[in-house]
């Protein structure tokens, strides 16, 4: 497979933490942020995401997220 051929790299990264309020987004401490890594593609972040979220599932605080990484490097991508 050449350069060329290769699929391009649509950066995302998992990560999550414990919640302030279950309203909110801001986390109780930063310092304990779970930084699960940064994926290539969607899919591949999305089953990441998924195992975390089912693996705090008990603790109604805990929250992961999704972050389009591609779409911070490159705010083009998201322009239509």
């Amino acid at each position: 497979m050449s350069g060329s051929d290769k699929p391009k790299q649509l950066l995302h990264l998992v990560f999550g933490g414990e919640l302030e309020k279950l309203t909110g987004s801001e986390f109780k401490n930063l310092d304990e942020l779970d930084i699960v890594g940064i994926f290539p593609d969607y899919a591949s972040a999305h089953v990441a995401w998924k195992a975390k979220a089912q693996q705090t599932v008990d603790n109604a605080h805990m929250r992961y997220f999704i972050v389009h990484m591609h779409k911070l490097l490159d705010p083009t991508l998201g322009a239509k």
